[in-house]
């Protein structure tokens, strides 16, 4: 007389091919996030067109919101037309031919496929125009792209690296002209400058009714 009855002859088999699918569920993930991609360990793709960050925003002084005009009002930041480019392009260095993918796409509308640099993971949502508003500059996230000739990943961009911030706002809130100086600071003096960022941090957080939240439905929507 059987004690278990019959279908506990498949469990092995349920059981084998269950492990099975975990680990391989677990080996995805691992190798499709545990990438620079997405690890943000100085990921640096190689881009459609030799755009030089360092010569735009640095030695021309062109503001960040000038391409990536969309950041003071939406979720993301958008990335410019070949319109965009051709307001200045069109005379200068208008045959150069690291431009010839611009003007192809100006003229036909086609977009430039440019690669993405900054991810974040699909379940964690991120709103740029939120945080510019409150005086939190770019550099605070993509670090110095004004020194930048490719733009890469400077920063984590991990659940704890925004909680940081988070946890201490009045740190990294600064007056919302400057948030797209990149190298702007209120002293040269490193311990002058930490006294006034805090100081001016306490008053904004106060009059501008910050509220930096930690609940896990912040981030994960």
């Amino acid at each position: 007389m059987s004690i278990f009855p019959k279908w506990t002859n498949w469990l092995p088999l349920i059981l084998g091919v269950g492990a099975a699918l975990s680990a391989g569920a677990v080996t995805a993930g691992v190798t499709y996030y545990f990438t620079p991609k997405y690890t943000n360990d100085g990921y640096q793709p190689v881009q459609p067109v030799p755009f030089s960050h360092r010569v735009h925003a640095g030695e021309l002084g062109l503001d960040c919101r000038y391409c990536h005009n969309g950041v003071e009002k939406s979720w993301f930041s958008n990335l410019p037309g070949a319109s965009t480019c051709m307001n200045c392009h069109s005379t200068v260095l208008k045959d150069d031919p690291r431009l010839a993918i611009v003007r192809e796409s100006a003229a036909t509308g086609k977009p430039i496929t440019w690669v993405q640099v900054h991810h974040l993971p699909e379940y964690a949502y991120f709103n740029h125009s939120v945080h510019v508003a409150r005086g939190i500059s770019c550099v605070e996230c993509h670090g110095r792209v004004d020194q930048m000739d490719e733009v890469f990943e400077v920063k984590p961009l991990s659940m704890s690296f925004c909680l940081d911030c988070h946890r201490d706002p009045a740190a990294h809130i600064r007056p919302p002209s400057k948030v797209t100086d990149l190298g702007w600071q209120w002293s040269p003096d490193a311990e002058r400058n930490e006294q006034m960022q805090q100081k001016f941090g306490n008053n904004a957080v106060h009059s501008w009714n910050v509220r930096t939240r930690e609940s896990c439905s912040t981030c994960h929507r």
